[in-house]
């Protein structure tokens, strides 16, 4: 069974329609990514993943369970919004880790106020160390965000993200913030987390990246899934002249030897 199905997600403000027809599924392991120009709707489709929107129309399933249903006139309340959320963990562009929190204090602070988290202190506090050193900042927990590079920062969130074990871990152009420098780091924690078989939806400029560790990409342009399939398939043969036209933007090396 798909741990991830969207079926026919329409959105739009006010006259714009910012998604159209949004179909596709996922298994529990595979990291998806999804590219395509700015003001393509691939952040909108994740807010929508994510419930920070609500889509027209269409449906959404986790683990065979509805989410989502356009067809629900009912407008949710936030709280119910809140335990939809739990499904995803969603790692922003510019960090969002609170100024006045410590490291490992960003980290347990969504699960010790979950009211459906039924962990002790005693197993979130050492679930946060875990995942402090598997990003390398085991030796920054007691300091704070204004203390560390933007690369850690954005590890930190990624930390904060999984604490709150989700089904899906989503990424919003993780790298973007970022120095050149500083986006290796960021992306090699990603990759190991792919090993891992960590499901993960990321959206993504870097298309070396999205090709040599994705199992499966969709580009979409202008609200629309353009083209979808295997990652090395869609990024180094892709069978649409929009897909053709916006690959060739973009010089990319090589694959990498896994």
């Amino acid at each position: 069974m798909a741990i991830l199905e969207v079926n026919h997600i329409k959105k739009s403000f006010k006259e714009t329609e910012v998604l159209t027809d949004i179909s596709f599924s996922m298994e529990k392991g595979q990291v998806l990514s999804i590219i395509g120009s700015s003001g393509s709707g691939k952040t909108t489709l994740l807010r929508c993943l994510n419930f920070l929107e609500r889509p027209d129309e269409g449906t959404i399933l986790v683990n065979g369970e509805t989410l989502f249903d356009g067809k629900d006139l009912n407008k949710h309340s936030e709280s119910e919004n809140r335990k939809k959320r739990l499904h995803f963990g969603l790692v922003f562009q510019q960090f969002n880790l609170f100024p006045q929190y410590t490291v490992k204090e960003n980290v347990t602070l969504a699960p010790r106020l979950n009211a459906e988290d039924t962990r002790s202190i005693e197993e979130i506090d050492a679930l946060a160390d875990k995942l402090l050193d598997q990003m390398g900042l085991s030796e920054k927990k007691n300091l704070y965000p204004h203390q560390l590079s933007g690369g850690q920062q954005q590890r930190v969130a990624i930390a904060r993200a999984l604490a709150l074990s989700p089904d899906i871990l989503c990424f919003d152009e993780p790298t973007s913030a970022l120095d050149p420098e500083l986006t290796g780091e960021v992306l090699k924690v990603i990759r190991e987390l792919a090993d891992k078989h960590t499901t993960m939806i990321i959206v993504t400029h870097e298309m070396d990246f999205a090709r040599d560790v994705s199992d499966y990409v969709i580009f979409m342009d202008k609200g629309v899934i353009v083209e979808q399939g295997d990652a090395v398939s869609v990024i180094n043969n892709p069978q649409m002249e929009r897909t053709k036209a916006f690959l060739s933007g973009h010089s990319m090396s090589m694959p990498h030897d896994n």
